[in-house]
């Protein structure tokens, strides 16, 4: 299955997964998705996500969702939102958070937020 917006795919599984109070969620994968969840889970976000083959043969991620007192850590994930949260931008040394980006004093593209 082709998708026109995959890291949007995937903060939609996230995102449903926390809203159904599931463990874990499976996206396919892609370097740029790991690169998201990477950022994920250094801030905390996530528990952690690992590699696996997946039922049509595909490589996909188990992504472990992380819960605090029972409520999702991540209230709000989408594409683009202005407020509070991280952002996750794709620059030219790799996807890392904004707080990162300004330390390595570089620019580039939002991928994401987390509230």
């Amino acid at each position: 299955m082709s998708l026109s917006d995959p890291l949007g795919d995937m903060l939609t599984r996230i995102r449903n997964g926390q809203k159904a109070g599931k463990a874990t969620i499976v996206s396919p994968a892609s370097k740029v998705r790991a690169s998201v969840l990477d950022v994920l889970k250094r801030e905390g976000y996530i528990r952690g996500y690992q590699q696996s083959d997946g039922e049509a043969g595909g490589i996909e991620f188990r992504i472990e969702l992380k819960y605090h007192e029972g409520h999702p850590v991540i209230r709000e994930i989408s594409r683009v939102f202005n407020g509070l949260g991280i952002s996750i931008l794709s620059t030219p040394r790799g996807v890392m958070s904004d707080n990162e980006a300004r330390a390595a004093n570089v620019g580039g593209e939002v991928l994401c937020r987390v509230f």
